[in-house]
């Protein structure tokens, strides 16, 4: 038996004996431990939609960025907008927003001064600095052309997308950054979804696909064509050509690709690549360190559900839940076909979806934006996941199971047994309002160690939850720096150390759904004063360690130099 006794604080009153039971922390729970702060923080922005969805590229955006774009050491917001059918002819139609952090929970829409505020049809977003001169640049993806922004240093971004090489048309989804090869360079994997021709869209209503449970909806993706995959290799001197093909990532079979993580599936030293495909089999490209990729998303039991159902997967989470130094994979998927945890067992991965107690909940619901978070600093990772229907006609359908068109989100607080409990109805309002969400993004926006959360949503304005938790565990927030063009240090393991406790995290480009969060990577510490070791994995394979780190700081660790 794992020793998992390490005593850790209590959501209320501080330090939580080994002994104590997560029952009885619920027993005691604040209510409402996150509130949103939208309205008093500035933000304006809403999403461009049309109320009946009648094509499928209206019920899919958006997705949103944290990034701080000015180096002040305060997270920004990003917020992709997206055109209709209706107005796609103007790319002026919608606009995206940049919101500046200016402290103490307010921001300031700096969109147009910084150039971002109108990148077409936009549906998500991922950062890194691509160049390596310290400043967080931005690729937003779009049904069209999409948008690298170079970021200036002085507040604005300049449109590098064409100079850069980088074409893509056609319905992008998700983008991650990341040196799969280990070049000292950034390269860029987008995903696309469907082959769209806004010129001939299939009719609203008509067809086999363009029937839910009866009721006349939009059609897709199941019955339209699909779209291969993009793979840019950075080649230097601010150059990406496409090589999907040749690297073994294009997706000859046109799958309709959605979420996208880098991640090193098998601790190898090298990142592998996951893409979520909606209505179809999951991909899982092993890295050959040659520069190419094996896809083994079957034999790694990571293609499809337990019963070998393909599903209709979304958005990603990464996250060692069990704390076994493994990261696992979470899939949030269509109603009636449960959001899938796949455990990572070393040479393999299982579906732990029900074994856990994190599917029955999620049945009524149509899952998007998700990711693992140590809510409460009591070094467990626990899981919420952001819902919405993407038919407005199901409004007032809840037949079947369905939890109709606006849904709540979803809460799984870690048992610390490999197990959860779904206490979202517990967390107040911000939680049992019913929404149409989509993208998600997890970041400390005012730095006092507790994680917060920004949602974009459709028919509504986004929100964010400031997390309020009055007594929460103790915390680190490790920020790495690292050398040459890798000056995020993407792709780097930090593993921190409390006791028999062993933490690890990822710093990632592109994550949840169309989505990019914090960069630097935060720890739960429980009652524990010091970190006993922060040890970082850097994307090179050096590592640095620090030992006996003092707790509730932003703890920097900058990458030697040879």
């Amino acid at each position: 038996m794992r020793a998992r006794l390490l005593a850790s604080t209590t959501i209320l009153a501080g330090v939580l004996a080994a002994g104590v039971t997560r029952a009885q922390e619920a027993a005691a729970a604040p209510p409402h431990p996150f509130r949103d702060v939208a309205q008093e923080a500035g933000i304006t922005f809403r999403q461009s939609s049309t109320p009946e969805k009648k094509y499928i590229l209206e019920s899919m955006p958006g997705g949103l960025a944290l990034l701080d774009y000015n180096n002040d050491d305060l997270l920004d917001i990003y917020f992709v907008d997206s055109l209709t059918v209706e107005g796609a002819s103007d790319p002026k139609a919608a606009r995206s927003a940049l919101y500046k952090n200016l402290g103490d929970m307010r921001f300031a829409d700096v969109s147009e001064e910084a150039g971002v505020a109108f990148p077409g049809w936009g549906m998500g977003a991922c950062v890194a600095d691509v160049d390596g001169d310290n400043w967080q640049d931005l690729f937003v993806t779009t049904v069209g052309d999409d948008r690298l922004y170079r970021n200036r240093g002085d507040g604005t971004f300049e449109d590098i997308t064409e100079k850069a090489g980088i074409v893509t048309g056609g319905w992008s989804t998700g983008c991650g950054f990341a040196d799969y090869d280990r070049d000292g360079d950034l390269d860029l994997f987008v995903s696309r979804y469907v082959h769209v021709d806004l010129n001939n869209l299939p009719e609203f209503g008509k067809g086999k696909f363009c029937v839910f449970r009866g009721v006349e909806v939009q059609c897709g993706p199941r019955g339209l064509p699909g779209s291969g995959d993009l793979l840019f290799r950075n080649n230097g001197q601010g150059r990406f050509t496409e090589v999907g093909l040749v690297a073994g990532v294009s997706d000859p079979e046109k799958y309709f690709g959605l979420g996208i993580s880098w991640f090193d599936s098998n601790a190898d030293g090298w990142l592998d690549l996951f893409v979520a495909n909606d209505a179809g089999p999951n991909f899982l490209y092993k890295n050959r360190r040659d520069g190419t990729f094996e896809e083994e998303a079957f034999p790694a039991g990571v293609a499809v559900s337990e019963d070998g159902s393909e599903q209709g997967n979304m958005g990603v989470a990464v996250g060692d839940y069990r704390n076994e130094g493994r990261f696992s994979l979470f899939i949030s998927n269509f109603a009636e076909e449960y959001n899938v945890l796949y455990g990572n067992g070393g040479d393999y991965f299982t579906d732990e979806s029900f074994r856990s107690a994190s599917a029955s909940a999620s049945m009524p619901f149509v899952g998007w934006g998700t990711t693992f978070l140590d809510y409460d600093n009591d070094g467990w990772l626990d899981l919420i996941i952001v819902n919405g229907h993407v038919y407005p006609q199901m409004a007032n359908v809840k037949r079947g199971g369905s939890a109709g068109y606006q849904q709540r989100k979803l809460f799984y607080r870690n048992r610390r047994d490999g197990t959860f409990e779904e206490i979202g109805e517990q967390l107040g309002p911000e939680f049992t309002d019913h929404r149409v969400s989509r993208g998600l993004a997890l970041g400390d926006l005012d730095n006092d160690g507790r994680l917060d959360l920004v949602i974009n949503s459709l028919d509504g304005s986004p929100q964010i939850l400031h997390n309020e938790l009055p007594s929460p565990g103790n915390w680190l927030l490790v920020k790495l720096e690292g050398r040459g063009q890798l000056t995020d240090a993407i792709g780097a393991i930090i593993r921190v150390t409390v006791g028999e406790q062993h933490l690890t995290r990822l710093v990632r480009s592109g994550t949840s759904y169309l989505s990019q969060e914090d960069m630097r990577q935060h720890f739960g510490l429980g009652a524990s004063q010091t970190a006993d070791s922060v040890e970082v994995r850097w994307p090179d394979g050096s590592i640095t360690v620090r030992k006996n780190v003092a707790a509730n700081q932003i703890f920097v660790v900058r990458q030697e130099t040879d």
